[in-house]
């Protein structure tokens, strides 16, 4: 049932437990790092700037920093980041042609965390302009294209990042996420993604060009994407900003509630088969599987405050024809159906322990720049408008749940992806529940 991946490549954990054993030095994980990028992103273009110079020294570095009995998480480790991160001395545009040759002059917190950490930054991975669709693609860096199949998408926005991974290329990288941009892009390549509970990474330096510090932006975070659930956990730990709970479940004495019907989206019938055989999978192995329950909150409602608020944040409350100007009082309301929003989903998860839910309605899709107000999504036979796929994404990112994507199988020789959600704070409660169901999988 479950995709297997691509390549038979390291995770970030098995390249960071060899490489402290010493196994295999960090300059030897980035060299072969580097000969994977220069043979196989061609077609692909997943990482977009590279300074592989720097990717070395800090290779030799982190092998010196080893030699004298360090032993940080990430030691050695290559890996990218999304563009939209800044990066000391790398360009940061975010697509935009306008922005091109804007140089960051200091390292975004996510970023210094993780070479405190140890990792290598090998460059930065493509994006959509301004982070806003589910492909890879911009004027400035061209088009990323999806591993499994040339022709297709590879989400977005962290689409580069996710092709970086799912081709072996690296085994880690860092995204962002406000409309499924980690998860989707998981998704569609066939990996691990993690979108953190709201507000627990700092996301200090991952502005817009032009913008060097302000307010946490709504509904925006910041996560990881990897080969494994240890690689997530791994790169989670050593980006979150304060220590979150580790309470774990086994599958066998959880409660999980399975959502495949959304009022606001349509789901495929074989992206619904899939998560309909992981139920039953689940069921027997000893796991109690609801699929409807009053408790959850009126979803076509949640969905049509999450793109309020998302079209006000996106376009920084600019005059917009579709009403994305806002007042005070109208933002405030907007929060106070996010809060009752938030207690509603915290008195679900006092009776179930997992939820599980498609990432979008179908795999990945044909390349298509058309806007996505315009895009057209064939579902069961049917166009359907794209943008309905946000519901979905939604879901998790209204209330500011945590959600781990893991791959469960594939439709057409595509990877199929699921979100395993758990109350905000079970950020590590979702990994585990990922790698149990992965383990099932297997």
């Amino acid at each position: 049932m479950t995709i297997l991946p691509l390549t038979a490549e390291q995770t970030a954990a098995e390249l960071a437990t060899d490489i402290a054993s010493g196994k295999l030095t960090s300059v030897e994980a980035t060299e072969a790092a580097i000969s994977r990028i220069e043979a196989l992103d061609g077609p692909i273009n997943a990482i977009v700037v590279r300074d592989f110079e720097s990717a070395r020294q800090q290779a030799r570095d982190a092998d010196a920093r080893l030699a004298k009995g360090d032993k940080a998480p990430l030691l050695g480790v290559p890996m990218t980041v999304k563009e939209s991160f800044n990066v000391a001395g790398f360009q940061t545009c975010w697509g935009v042609e306008a922005a091109k040759g804007n140089i960051a002059e200091e390292d975004a917190v996510v970023v210094k965390r993780l070479k405190a950490a140890g990792a290598v930054i090998l460059g930065k991975t493509n994006i959509p302009p301004m982070l806003t669709d589910w492909f890879a693609d911009n004027p400035v860096y061209g088009r990323t294209s999806n591993p499994h199949d040339h022709g297709r998408s590879p989400g977005g926005s962290s689409g580069g990042g996710a092709a970086a991974v799912a081709s072996g290329m690296v085994a880690c990288e860092y995204g962002s996420d406000i409309g499924g941009s980690i998860r989707v892009p998981a998704h569609y390549c066939g990996i691990w993604g993690l979108k953190p509970t709201y507000s627990v990474v700092s996301k200090e330096g991952h502005f817009p060009p032009g913008t060097t510090e302000g307010a946490e932006g709504a509904l925006s975070v910041v996560g990881p994407l990897a080969r494994s659930a240890d690689d997530l956990e791994l790169l989670f730990g050593a980006t979150v900003d304060r220590p979150l709970p580790k309470e774990f479940k086994p599958l066998d004495q959880s409660h999980i509630l399975v959502i495949t019907d959304h009022p606001s989206v349509v789901l495929d019938d074989a992206m619904r088969q899939q998560i309909e055989d992981l139920a039953t999978l689940l069921e027997e192995a000893g796991a109690q599987v609801t699929r409807e329950t009053d408790l959850l909150p009126d979803l076509e409602k949640q969905h049509q405050n999450y793109m309020h608020m998302l079209n006000v944040t996106i376009t920084a409350g600019a005059p917009r024809p579709d009403g994305s100007e806002v007042m005070a009082g109208e933002w405030l309301e907007m929060c106070n159906e996010q809060a009752r929003n938030q207690r509603q989903w915290r008195a679900l998860f006092e009776e179930f322990d997992y939820a599980l839910a498609p990432v979008s309605s179908t795999s990945a899709f044909e390349h298509d720049t058309t806007p996505m107000k315009d895009r057209k999504l064939s579902i069961n036979g049917t166009d359907y408008r794209f943008a309905e796929q946000l519901a979905w994404a939604g879901l998790v990112t209204f209330p500011g749940l945590p959600a781990t994507v893991l791959p469960i199988g594939s439709v057409e020789s595509l990877p199929v992806g699921l979100q395993v959600i758990a109350d905000r704070y079970q950020d590590y409660k979702t990994i585990d529940g990922a790698r149990q169901i992965g383990a099932l999988l297997s």
